[in-house]
């Protein structure tokens, strides 16, 4: 029983924390004006050089901007942009990102 307690403790604490870590898509909207020259003010990329990040999962960008930030992942401008960024910048651009639908493109020939 007292494992069975224990248990049910750690996923609690695991779910609220999980609730408290989640990014405001609102403020991430507003923080998201730099990164629009080249994903787009919504996402969805017109460059082809550039990655469309529009309805990509949370944790996928919050990974991938970390790995940037802490040069775990490199380029250039997107390591510079990211070293600026804290914990909570990263959470809301990433609700505001993958709050986005993702526009269908092609692909030049």
């Amino acid at each position: 029983m007292k494992n069975l307690l224990s248990l049910l403790t750690l996923v609690s604490l695991a779910v609220l924390g999980s609730v408290q870590a989640a990014g405001d898509a609102a403020a991430g909207k507003a923080k998201s004006v730099t990164c629009a020259g080249c994903h787009g003010p919504d996402g969805n990329s017109v460059a082809p050089n550039f990655p469309k990040i529009a309805g990509q999962h949370e944790s996928y960008l919050v990974k991938q901007l970390t790995e940037y930030k802490n040069g775990d992942r490199v380029n250039a401008t997107m390591n510079g942009l990211a070293a600026t960024l804290n914990e909570k910048d990263l959470l809301d651009l990433a609700a505001y990102y993958s709050s986005q639908q993702t526009t269908i493109g092609t692909a030049a020939a």
